[in-house]
């Protein structure tokens, strides 16, 4: 296992074709929330109004329990190449 630059973890795979593909689309939806959350941070400390504010929270919420999400089933699929 090995640590990118920007932060993300790259696994080492070995895999069939249909974990190798989904675990490509969970690291590209990960980066994607990646960047979503960095957005999300950047409009929380830009704007003052409440509603706002509270907008952002709900929505760093969500997106960190995604990544959350995306960040187990790659290391689930991860673990299961390994031992395959």
């Amino acid at each position: 296992m090995a640590q990118a630059a920007d932060g993300v973890i790259a696994f080492r795979r070995r895999a069939g074709k249909g974990q190798d593909e989904e675990w490509r689309v969970l690291q590209r939806e990960l980066l994607e929330t990646k960047s979503s959350l960095k957005q999300a941070y950047g409009g929380f400390n830009t704007f003052s109004d409440p509603d706002l504010v509270e907008f952002y929270v709900y929505e760093i919420n969500a997106l960190q329990a995604r990544y959350a999400y995306l960040l187990r089933r790659i290391k689930t699929i991860d673990r299961q190449q390994a031992g395959a």
